[in-house]
């Protein structure tokens, strides 16, 4: 298996896949990881996908944890909001640290598997040539050009994707005018870790701001700066300095990173094209208010991983494959979706919708209902695969609370979280005393009928658990074997499961 790209979507596609025993050659046309922080900010969903793969815990020992947002208008706070209200979760709601820290928690932990993830660094992929059998890349190396041939490409290569480049394809959707300042300081603040997002603040007349912690005493700031922003002009530090000094006040800092950026939200049509698959921003781009790219691109990995293991492995058929670009093609056209929608609410380009927008946020101060209009980047969220086609829809009525095509909810347990027990192979999820078939072939966990458990997922249930800790199935009570068996092989994509 050839992986192309070495950031966090690669690494973690790459490790996913040796936990399950397929081995890996990764290319990455750099000698170094990239310097500033970028992404910064990890959800829960995607952290408990990095606990899966073993490098979550030194993630939040290291990250900044949060989960509370602020709004405000002005000076005007205008409403905030809680992303993990509730207990009995292990992993929190986010996290702040910078990319190339991950990143060098993941190429460490490849380091664990020896005989299962080679990363080579400054080999370019100049060359691909899908065939029947397999994939054949050309690639640029200190030591010369040499030929490789994988089962399967995995495209990691980023947003400017040499590989989509290489095939020819269209990779369709909208580019944005609005330029933005992106500014890394260092200083001592008592500034508490939220995420604070302003509209038209005091400090920064007309546009809009947003604050993060990092570790370090370092904050991540973002300034929009319009649409016609000289770049170059931008950022120069005489620039940027009184900026952030009109936002954090008369205190001493550091600029440790800045970048001037537009984005785009753009999509391929397909992202498996035969054996050549691609994943994270090579397949999808988004604006990064709403922290969607990041986190979307880990969760492909996650979606992909299991599939692609199953069908190397001849475990699965290669139909599969199409699964993914089903469940992570909806999944990118929500958080397009979104990202759009919260770029017109950010910079209204028409009286009309300037209006909108103050009437909103004037209205939210004291009304529930209007908050949920106010949109400066709807934070990340596992998408619903409910009803696309590895999914056997419940039966009315079946017991349960958790609906095919949902991320499990972590629970506590008496031996740890729930979700450590979920993850590696397909399981049955049993709540309580339900009767559970002896001839399904699964491995069974079976849980008590109390507690955070049985809150979440219903007592007596019955679920047919993914590999990537999603619901495939939710069973009626008394459902037999054949039943069992058929969610298991729809799950695999296989046509003949009825």
């Amino acid at each position: 298996m050839a992986i192309v790209g070495a950031g966090p979507v690669g690494l973690a596609v790459a490790i996913d896949l040796a936990l399950r025993g397929v081995a890996t050659v990764v290319l990455d046309d750099n000698d170094r990881l990239p310097a500033g922080s970028r992404a910064i900010c990890w959800a829960k969903r995607t952290l408990e996908i990095f606990d899966r793969l073993g490098v979550a815990g030194p993630m939040v020992d290291r990250g900044v944890t949060w989960k509370v947002g602020r709004l405000f208008h002005g000076a005007r706070q205008v409403c905030a909001f809680d992303l993990l209200p509730e207990a009995g979760h292990r992993m929190p709601a986010f996290i702040n640290l910078p990319q190339h820290e991950v990143e060098r928690l993941l190429v460490a932990r490849c380091a664990d598997f020896p005989g299962l993830i080679d990363l080579r660094w400054c080999h370019r992929v100049v060359g691909v040539t899908p065939e029947d059998a397999g994939v054949a890349a050309r690639v640029e190396a200190p030591d010369g050009a040499y030929d490789l041939v994988a089962d399967y490409l995995i495209a990691c290569d980023g947003a400017r994707s040499p590989v989509r480049g290489l095939l020819g394809l269209a990779f369709a959707g909208q580019a944005f005018e609005e330029r933005f300042l992106i500014a890394d300081v260092e200083m001592k603040a008592d500034f508490p870790a939220e995420r604070w997002f302003w509209f038209e603040p005091p400090f920064h007349g007309g546009q809009s701001a947003l604050l993060h912690k990092q570790p370090d005493d370092i904050y991540r700031i973002d300034l929009q700066l319009g649409p016609d922003a000289d770049p170059a002009e931008e950022m120069r530090p005489e620039r940027i300095i009184p900026r952030v000094r009109a936002m954090v006040g008369d205190r001493p800092f550091r600029l440790v990173w800045t970048s001037v950026y537009t984005f785009q939200c753009r999509r391929l049509a397909r992202f498996r094209h035969g054996r050549v698959i691609f994943a994270g921003d090579s397949a999808h781009v988004v604006s990064p208010f709403g922290a969607r790219g990041g986190n979307g691109g880990i969760q492909d990995a996650d979606n992909l991983a299991w599939k692609l293991a199953l069908v190397v492995q001849g475990r699965a058929p290669a139909a599969l494959l199409d699964s993914y670009d089903e469940e992570r093609g909806r999944g990118a056209d929500e958080n397009i979706l979104n990202s759009a929608r919260a770029t017109t609410f950010m910079t209204p380009k028409s009286a009309m919708e300037h209006l909108f927008r103050q009437a909103v946020l004037d209205l939210a101060v004291d009304h529930a209902f209007a908050r949920r209009l106010v949109n400066s980047g709807r934070l990340s969220l596992p998408c619903s695969l409910a009803g696309l086609s590895p999914q056997t829809p419940a039966e009315p009525g079946a017991p349960g609370l958790v609906a095919p095509g949902t991320p499990c909810p972590d629970a506590p347990l008496d031996d740890g979280f729930l979700l450590d027990h979920l993850g590696q192979g397909f399981t049955l999820l049993a709540v309580g005393d339900t009767v559970v078939p002896a001839e399904t072939g699964l491995p069974l966990l079976r849980l008590p009928a109390g507690g955070v458990v049985a809150q979440r997922y219903g007592a007596g249930a019955l679920y047919l658990i993914r590999p990537d800790q999603h619901v495939a199935a939710r069973f009626p009570a008394g459902a037999d074997a054949a039943a069992i068996r058929r969610a298991h092989r729809r799950a695999l994509g296989e046509t003949a499961y009825d």
